[in-house]
């Protein structure tokens, strides 16, 4: 009892100091949630797209209260070269979305494997991994199973390199338990074992960042996971963080919570890694799908951070055969309809 309660103790106190801080509003219900969830036991690793999985993610905190993908953003002010900043991605172009950014799931005993790093090792968390046999890699398995040139390819030849290496072939894993996220990029299954170009390990129980300058599996230094739209979420009607955007522009520079840069581009009206953007308060989602609607109220609420270099208003949401595909819906919703937030006067981010 004694382990228990101390815990709890902790948290109300440190999630009471979060709330008084400027910009900054924990939200009581998905604390609440959190709370009363009980996470199911496991033994072997498991590929994100079934129910036993979503029982896990259900109960899993993923980073602190007052960490900068949970935090709602939907009071801050808008940026003042916010107009300015859409026009230059493209306000007429249309939110998208991309089925990519699956996961595994791994027990505490996971064996550790060793993963040969290559172009980015020294901006790399070194190993040994708990990378299991059956990794998951970006796409797999929704987006390889929806396109007849690749639904016959099984996840062993996704994880050695089909149909192409020259893909990101993000790889991502999760340990519900520890509370430790492992992402790596270009994740590649070999005859002697794993190779990645780049190796990032988060603690979900803590809001420390990577080196700054670092990057991680993404441009931004940000982790993928937390961002991810995921089928428990869309079954349960509510998403509690912020999504993961890129754009094909970006400039040299990274705001909070980013800690890295992928440009030459000095144009103060390119969105910098790490800005967020949030859908208009007067924006009428009435009249979508439950699980559009579900993204779309995220959005307005925790808003979506610019995590790398890609195509222009893309989401990120996970390759799970279970979610309908909502491309025609997306496309409805412009790059107009959302604008440019920045922190209130005295937000400090945490550390």
């Amino acid at each position: 009892m004694r382990f228990f309660v101390l815990p709890i103790l902790f948290l109300a106190r440190f999630v009471a100091l979060a709330a008084d801080a400027p910009g900054v509003e924990v939200d009581q219900t998905r604390l609440a949630r959190l709370r009363a969830a009980k996470m199911p036991a496991f033994d072997h690793a498991l590929q994100f797209d079934n129910p036993r999985a979503d029982a896990i993610l259900s109960a899993l905190e993923i980073f602190p209260p007052d960490n900068a993908w949970n935090i709602p953003v939907d009071a801050w002010p808008v940026a003042p070269n916010s107009a300015e900043m859409i026009a230059a991605i493209g306000g007429n172009k249309p939110l998208r979305y991309n089925p990519d950014m699956g996961f595994v799931l791994v027990p505490p005993t996971q064996a550790k494997v060793n993963v040969r790093l290559t172009a980015y090792d020294g901006e790399s968390d070194k190993g040994p991994f708990p990378v299991p046999d059956n990794a998951i890699i970006e796409g797999w398995p929704a987006y390889f199973k929806r396109d007849a040139a690749s639904r016959s390819l099984t996840l062993e030849d996704v994880q050695r390199g089909k149909p192409t290496l020259d893909a990101d072939r993000h790889g991502i894993v999760v340990d519900p338990v520890n509370r430790k996220l492992y992402e790596f990029y270009r994740l590649t299954k070999t005859d002697s074992g794993w190779t990645a170009e780049q190796a990032s390990v988060f603690d979900l129980a803590s809001n420390k960042l990577r080196p700054d300058g670092w990057t991680s599996s993404d441009a931004a230094g940000l982790p993928i996971f937390p961002a991810v739209v995921r089928f428990d979420e869309l079954q349960r009607g509510k998403i509690e963080h912020a999504l993961r955007v890129t754009f094909k522009n970006t400039r040299r520079a990274y705001v909070y919570p980013a800690t890295h840069f992928a440009s030459r581009k000095t144009d103060p009206v390119l969105p910098r890694m790490g800005e967020r953007f949030r859908l208009r308060k007067d924006f009428d989602t009435s009249k979508f799908s439950p699980e559009v609607r579900t993204i779309l109220e995220a959005l307005k609420r925790y808003g979506m951070l610019n995590a790398d270099n890609g195509i222009d208003w893309a989401i990120s949401v996970a390759p799970d055969e279970r979610i309908p595909i909502f491309h025609d819906e997306l496309r409805k919703i412009k790059g107009s309809d959302f604008e440019v937030v920045t922190p209130p006067p005295g937000y400090i981010p945490p550390r």
